[in-house]
């Protein structure tokens, strides 16, 4: 596809390539929550050899069972101290939110769009970034996502420039307040050996939200 699209400049425009972006994300969350199960077999079947008093040992099935995953694939991390595939680990976040969702990142791009999706209905979703480093987000793209995804009810400010680290904040202001801890940003996360985990410690970061809400409104290129 890759070479297709290449060879084939002047007869797709860039709509045509964020759809097809789109679709290549989802294809590859798909294939990420594949081999998630295939991981959850590998634990039975080593559970099964046990059993069979280590006819073929763990080892060895575990060899086994990565060969399906090519050694190109960078799409994991640590979620809570457990290895897992980054869009797996987001999808899990993002879906346990009742009421909001408060992204802290100064680098989005598409992928953050594409992982917002798992976000259940009727939640409101705040992106605080400054949108900053050459894979930043477009006006064009995020028009484009909106149209795939109605449902989603996204507003975007500005971090102010002060913010090193990447958080996400479920249900602000609530009693089933969590936040995240994120070594990277979503639209890269599995990219290199990061984690992802929960701070328990949730009234520490509310003077800091609250500073972020008055914030001016984030205006895509």
């Amino acid at each position: 596809m890759k070479d297709y699209i290449i060879g084939s400049k002047g007869l797709i425009g860039q709509r045509e390539v964020i759809q097809l972006s789109l679709q290549t994300i989802e294809n590859t969350a798909e294939i990420s929550k594949l081999r998630m199960d295939i991981g959850s077999v590998e634990k039975q079947m080593s559970d099964v050899m046990d059993q069979l008093n280590d006819v073929v040992t763990k080892s060895e099935l575990a060899d086994m069972m990565n060969s399906f995953v090519s050694d190109e694939d960078n799409g994991w991390l640590l979620y809570n101290t457990k290895y897992c595939s980054a869009d797996v680990a987001y999808s899990s976040i993002y879906s346990q939110a009742k009421k909001s969702v408060y992204v802290i990142d100064n680098y989005i791009g598409l992928r953050t769009l594409v992982m917002l999706k798992n976000v259940p209905s009727g939640v409101d979703i705040k992106l605080f970034s400054d949108n900053v480093g050459s894979g930043k987000l477009h006006n064009v793209e995020y028009n484009d996502f909106l149209r795939e995804y109605p449902g989603l009810r996204i507003t975007m400010q500005h971090t102010g420039g002060v913010f090193h680290d990447r958080f996400i904040v479920l249900d602000y202001g609530t009693k089933d307040e969590r936040v995240f801890l994120c070594g990277a940003s979503s639209k890269d996360a599995g990219a290199r050996i990061t984690t992802i985990v929960e701070d328990f410690g949730v009234q520490k970061y509310d003077p800091i939200i609250k500073k972020l809400l008055k914030n001016a409104v984030l205006v895509l290129p």
